[in-house]
């Protein structure tokens, strides 16, 4: 066992937040599976395809109606299940999420995100009224010039 310590008997403990979240790296498959070579490489390709099938939906959704960075990250949780490389850009987005909502939730920021917030809504508003008080209710491509 890697202690991370030169010192003989010195033992490193991680961090009980890193060992909670992070499991090893590594197939999920059931044991039946992975003890037959060609039965875990069909069930790779298997994983492999759906989890395709599903970030490419993802990909689909981005320009069109639907929740297109959900699907694609359902998709790589379907690699994830498989390959290792997705389970490690998984937890890396995973700690990317964690920090962003820390962030967001420091009183300061979340003071200057309200303020934008309400600056913004506060001029859509403006616009709007000004645009109903000179064209009413009209569509901007039914107005006659």
């Amino acid at each position: 066992m890697d202690t991370g310590s030169d010192e003989p008997g010195e033992i490193v403990v991680a961090s009980t937040e890193e060992t909670k979240t992070d499991r090893p790296l590594g197939s999920r498959a059931p044991e039946f599976i992975r003890a037959r070579r060609v039965l875990h490489l069909s069930w790779q390709v298997g994983v492999f395809i759906l989890g395709l099938a599903v970030v490419g939906a993802g990909v689909i959704m981005l320009p069109l109606p639907g929740p297109g960075w959900l699907v694609i990250f359902a998709g790589m949780a379907i690699w994830a299940t498989e390959f290792v490389w997705a389970q490690l850009v998984l937890r890396w987005t995973k700690r990317k999420v964690t920090e962003a909502t820390q962030r967001a939730l420091d009183p300061k920021v979340r003071r200057r995100n309200i303020i934008l917030t309400t600056l913004g809504v506060t001029i859509i508003a403006v616009l709007v009224a000004v645009y109903l008080a000179k064209y009413g209710l009209q569509m901007p491509w039914n107005i006659n010039r």
